[in-house]
């Protein structure tokens, strides 16, 4: 029996204007040095636009699609057996998934030079929304070198 302690979970509030646990934690994630009114105001003014730009009525449930879309399923984990090292697929549990997808799209977004923080999200967004985009790219590599491992599933602890 385990002697350690077991990390609880933290829930966080709902953010304040559209009442989306999501939301928060996209802001949490986004938040650099505990700026948290810039983070939020940035993640605001990005979703506002990747809603015109995708034209959507509702732009909690257009940005919960695009996280849906970015979202990997399958990764591969290093496992060391008998001197060899091998590459075994494992499924991705949700909150992990989730966790995933915002720091892919987040990632990709930093990374667009001569942009503006807000609007370099709104595109990497709707570049979710629309299945395409170097965030999708990395999924499905993700996706791709776990099918090529596929041999090495039975190793799965």
């Amino acid at each position: 029996m385990s002697r350690r302690r077991r990390a609880t979970k933290r829930t966080i509030a709902p953010d304040p204007i559209y009442g989306n646990y999501t939301i928060a934690k996209f802001i949490n994630k986004v938040m650099q040095g505990g700026k948290k009114s810039t983070a939020r105001k940035i993640v605001y003014d990005a979703i506002e636009s990747f809603a015109k730009k995708v034209k959507a009525e509702d732009p909690v449930m257009a940005f919960e699609q695009a996280l849906e879309n970015a979202k990997p399923s399958l990764e591969v984990k290093s496992r060391r057996i008998g001197g060899a090292t091998y590459q075994v697929p494992i499924e991705i549990p949700p909150e992990r998934r989730a966790s995933m997808a915002m720091g892919w799209i987040i990632t990709h977004s930093r990374d667009k030079a001569g942009r503006s923080m807000d609007e370099a999200l709104s595109s990497e967004l709707a570049d979710c929304y629309t299945n395409q985009g170097s965030t999708i790219k990395k999924k499905d590599d993700t996706h791709r070198m776990a099918e090529a491992n596929k041999a090495f599933a039975h190793y799965k602890w």
